[in-house]
């Protein structure tokens, strides 16, 4: 197994000062816990900040030799890293952008500078651990660079990156001053991990309208590597939390607090204290509740456990002001003699402690207005044991995407998440039994070691998957090993592409015709009985007709929308639907941006439409492609049309057909020993990816593909076809 090096912020303990120097206990955390399997085995290691300034070398010896004990190493910030990168970039910039609180996003180049620089610090603390061929994960919005930064040190390493805090949209992540460096950062990674889809297509989107980088489903091409996101909700230790809630230890705290609290119905309230939970519209909920249903005096309680935050942040340090005047006037106006409405604690407790509250309460209420996943609702789940026990979860949290079987409400809609409260404590027990059931099975298979073994079999995947598409570029050797292949076969078959392989490219695509060199080629290869050559091409069958109509080839028009084989007439794809409405909406979209962008235009075929933008000034093409191809998806998004970008055009055309379909199509009609594909763009993706593993294939220009080998330009194509050309 390689080596594996996990990288965080913070390192998964806390230092605490003792007479014989500092010791280390470790935190109890999720993602501790599920990366305890990794991290603790060999010589893998922790990589973080040991979360305190150590200033002394010799003090930064002795940490360092403690923390190796426990596969664990430190990454060391001073109080001006821990003010710039942590407090100020990360907390004050990429935090509210992320969680799209706007309104607190400062924009300062300094912090800026800052997170480079420490971001910096983590990439050659890992460099001095890593080798060629470990493993490094790197976890969460602080380290975004940290990818890249290794890349272009370590451009074979395997890295993942998981983002623990929602993504957001591009309307958001737009306003960020340093958007492209943070794409460009986590862009290093080979498989990015998300909470959630909808983070994961926010992502995808900022790196459409950002970079210049194509993608295909949720593959990226970045320079010529293949990068993967998908979503993985983060689980829990489900056991951990269960057997807990059992624990005798567990079960005297209840006693104790059942006591102290009296017969009351308990609503636990568990977060940090943060912008983003929406404590207090919480507060106003239940303050409501108590307003428009007095019936309740006397009988519910709310526990609000909120644990301290970034105190220094002058937002957060407001936020604890509100808290606390919300839970004054609340408890000031209900209280009575013998029942207090909220039991507020501004602290943190033990696991046993915390575990008690989730026993002992008949209702969590988890309503954050943003949250990447959120795990305090799933730990509740998880510790109730009986079955019972309801839980209000708030829809823009990413569990919610899991716990469908809870009461979910928009936490910006006062009048229902009031209401939440009445329908949680009026829901009767066959109903909480149910629903607990679902969900606890939900969290039982899908926990926090499943999440950890599906991010690392993904990394490896991908890896694995670079490596096959790895491409070999056309050098004497494997000119040599076609030649000989080409020799030796009885039925060879070269499948081609037109435009970029055949011809180089023209402003104008209608002058991109066959010149006599090229036609000269073609003659001598098909005069060989033993040769058959197939076009496959975009273009449309007029065209094709037209210019090599008098030849006795096959040909693939409109990525195989029609076909015509060596002798006969082009006949449409019989799978092609008659319905053409979508081109009216398709035409509508194009027509405007055509409009908008100076040197682009409209060619229509007769089963898809064509934008070219070849003419148009670089910065502005990569605009409005990125901005058409989102406009297009969305527009035709319930119909079976495929929007494809190519080289220099976007097309629009029925999913019915792509040129690997022509190219199976062609292989079964000719049934080779012997296949050459060669094609330069995203298109002819499709015939590489249905080719045998013995069949050769060519792109022009390197870049993430499926084609075993590349070449420059076409020029170096008709040098290899007129080589064959001259044999038997």
């Amino acid at each position: 197994m390689p080596r594996t090096i996990i990288v965080s912020n913070r390192l998964p303990l806390r230092a605490e000062l003792h007479e014989n120097g500092y010791q280390f206990k470790a935190s109890e955390g999720g993602l501790a816990t599920g990366l305890g399997s990794i991290y603790r085995e060999g010589d893998n290691v922790w990589l973080g900040w040991p979360g305190k300034e150590f200033k002394d070398n010799q003090e930064q010896k002795q940490v360092r030799k403690e923390l190796a004990k426990a596969n664990m190493a430190p990454v060391f910030l001073n109080q001006d890293d821990l003010d710039g990168y942590y407090l100020g970039f990360s907390n004050q910039t990429l935090w509210p952008a992320f969680h799209y609180f706007v309104q607190y996003i400062t924009y300062n180049e300094e912090q800026w500078e800052a997170y480079v620089r420490v971001n910096q610090k983590f990439a050659d603390a890992i460099l001095e651990l890593a080798d060629p061929n470990c493993r490094i994960w790197i976890h969460d919005y602080q380290l975004m660079l940290v990818p890249k930064m290794l890349r272009d040190k370590m451009p074979e390493a395997s890295i993942g990156y998981f983002q623990h805090i929602p993504f957001p949209s591009y309307e958001v992540f737009r306003m960020l001053p340093w958007r492209k460096e943070l794409l460009e950062g986590v862009l290093g990674s080979d498989f990015l991990g998300f909470h959630t889809y909808d983070d994961m297509r926010h992502f995808l989107s900022c790196v459409h309208r950002l970079t210049d980088y194509e993608y295909r489903s949720n593959t990226i091409s970045v320079n010529g590597r293949h990068v993967e996101a998908d979503a993985l909700p983060m689980g829990i230790d489900y056991a951990k939390y269960a057997e807990q809630a059992r624990d005798p230890e567990t079960l005297a705290i209840v006693d104790k607090y059942r006591k102290a609290i009296g017969n009351q119905r308990v609503i636990l309230s568990v977060d940090r204290l943060d912008y983003s939970k929406g404590i207090p519209d919480r507060l106003t909920a239940f303050r409501k509740f108590l307003e428009q249903n007095p019936a309740y005096h006397g009988k519910v309680s709310l526990i609000l456990i909120v644990v301290p935050s970034r105190h220094r942040v002058p937002s957060y340090g407001r936020l604890k002001d509100d808290v606390d005047e919300l839970v004054g006037k609340i408890n000031g106006y209900f209280s009575d003699m013998n029942w207090q409405p909220i039991h507020y604690f501004y602290r943190s407790f033990s696991l046993p402690e915390l575990s008690a509250f989730y026993v002992m309460s008949d209702v969590a209420m988890i309503t954050p207005i943003r949250d990447g996943m959120n795990l305090v609702c799933k730990e509740y789940i998880a510790s109730r044991t009986q079955r019972d026990g309801v839980l209000i979860l708030s829809e823009m949290a990413g569990s919610a995407k899991e716990l469908s079987e809870s009461i979910l409400v928009n936490p910006n809609d006062q009048k229902t998440l009031t209401q939440s409260i009445g329908q949680a404590l009026e829901l009767s027990k066959e109903e909480m039994g149910r629903r607990m059931a679902i969900m606890q099975e939900t969290l039982q298979n899908y926990n926090i070691f499943h999440w950890v073994n599906f991010f690392t079999e993904n990394l490896d995947r991908v890896k694995a998957e670079q490596a096959k598409m790895h491409t070999v570029s056309l050098n004497d050797q494997q000119r040599k090993k076609i030649v000989d292949a080409y020799k030796s076969a009885s039925q060879r078959l070269l499948l081609l592409d037109y435009d970029g392989t055949l011809v180089d490219f023209h402003t104008d695509p209608s002058k991109s015709v066959p010149d006599a060199e090229l036609r000269d080629v073609l003659e001598k290869l098909m005069s060989n009985p033993k040769t058959e050559i197939a076009i496959i091409s975009g273009r449309p069958a007029s065209f094709l007709e037209e210019h090599l109509g008098n030849y006795p080839i096959a040909m693939a028009a409109e990525h195989g929308m029609w076909f015509k084989k060596k002798e006969g007439q082009w006949r449409v794809n019989p799978n092609i639907p008659n319905d053409k409405s979508w081109k009216d909406e398709a035409r509508k979209v194009i027509n405007f941006y055509v409009a908008r962008t100076p040197g682009s235009f409209l060619e229509e075929k007769e089963h898809s439409l064509v934008w070219h933008y070849r003419k148009v000034e670089r910065g502005l093409a990569a605009f409005r492609s990125s901005e058409l191809n989102s406009h297009l998806r969305h527009k035709l998004a319930d119909k079976e049309i495929e929007v494809m970008s190519g080289n220099a055009v976007i097309e629009v055309k029925p999913k019915a057909s792509n040129k690997g379909k022509a190219a199976l199509r062609l292989k079964n009609l000719f049934k080779p020993d012997f296949v050459l594909a060669a094609g330069d763009d995203q298109t002819d993706e499709y015939i590489f990816e249905v080719l045998n593993p013995d069949d050769y294939s060519i792109k022009v220009g390197n870049g993430v593909t499926h084609a075993g080998l590349y070449v420059q330009d076409s020029q170096e194509i008709r040098l290899l076809l007129k080589e064959l050309a001259d044999l038997d």
